[in-house]
């Protein structure tokens, strides 16, 4: 008798449970910030990072903006936004943005970029003008700026966060113990010194991490605690999802139920404001973090 090795089904990919599931971006105002975007030549995260949050956002008129580029220098490993080496910056994007932001009558706006680690500055010039632009042509509009990991180029935080935006915010992304796993060129200690340095500065503080990726929840806690410590004022929680089959696979889909305790322990603890849930997103609703 010949003995054959069976080889068993390889895993089907850990399915979305239903309070995952979203609408597909339809609508007359969806349609015009699409048609803004394009006719302005504008990167968004809301595209770029395949937010799920895309079409309620871009529905009531908002939208997060992506400057310097859409390559980023950085290789997260759960992020869906181009890694390599980008091009020249666009040295007119921050009037474009800052145009698009006037004609969209935008109440209150989010920029945010990629890591441009090979610029001495690290575009902080690029996104210094951005918003003093947007400031000068909208003066009413409301500013959140989510800015990158500056590896500890202090001077060019200061000129990122001078500009006049009311919230500045910087991701931590995930707890400690996951760093180099899903962050491997960042340091969870210099992200946390980044936030205590712009808090120190007089900006109100902003800060993000998804779940889902395997950490526990004392993880989570800990994570917390280090955030109030530094002075972050407010605190967004997600789930990660998966971009694509090259990216961390999801460990587990987090119940509503902790997205809820989590909102609940974070204000326990400190925070001014906490978003927390399964499609929550770095600028989700951030209108009402003011």
């Amino acid at each position: 008798m010949i003995e054959l090795d069976i080889v068993p089904p390889k895993e089907e990919r850990r399915k979305k449970p239903d309070w995952l599931r979203v609408k597909l971006p339809i609508g007359e105002e969806y349609k015009k910030v699409r048609n803004l975007v394009d006719q302005y030549k504008l990167h968004t995260i809301c595209q770029s990072g395949n937010c799920p949050n895309m079409g309620e956002c871009w529905g009531a008129g908002t939208a997060t903006f992506m400057i310097l580029g859409n390559v980023c220098t950085r290789s997260c490993s759960f992020c869906a936004v181009k890694t390599g080496r980008p091009n020249e910056y666009d040295t007119d994007e921050p009037k474009r943005v800052a145009e698009a932001i006037k004609l969209m009558n935008v109440k209150h706006a989010v920029i945010t970029s990629v890591n441009r680690d090979e610029l001495k500055d690290r575009g902080a010039s690029v996104w210094h003008e951005t918003v003093r632009l947007t400031k000068e042509w909208s003066p009413s509009t409301t500013i959140e700026t989510l800015i990158p990991d500056v590896k500890a180029n202090w001077d060019a935080l200061e000129m990122m966060i001078s500009p006049g935006q009311e919230v500045v915010s910087h991701n931590m992304e995930t707890v400690e113990r996951l760093y180099r796993l899903v962050r491997p060129q960042a340091k969870y200690v210099r992200s946390l010194e980044q936030i205590q340095r712009t808090k120190e500065y007089g900006k109100r503080t902003k800060s993000g991490i998804m779940v889902g990726l395997g950490e526990t929840k004392e993880e989570v806690y800990k994570a917390m605690d280090d955030l109030v410590e530094h002075g972050c004022d407010v605190l967004t929680i997600g789930q990660y999802l998966q971009p694509t089959k090259m990216h961390l696979e999801v460990a587990e889909f987090i119940h509503p139920e902790l997205f809820a305790e989590y909102k609940m322990v974070g204000l326990e603890k400190g925070f001014n404001y906490v978003e927390s849930g399964p499609l929550v997103r770095s600028s989700y609703h951030s209108e009402r973090h003011l």
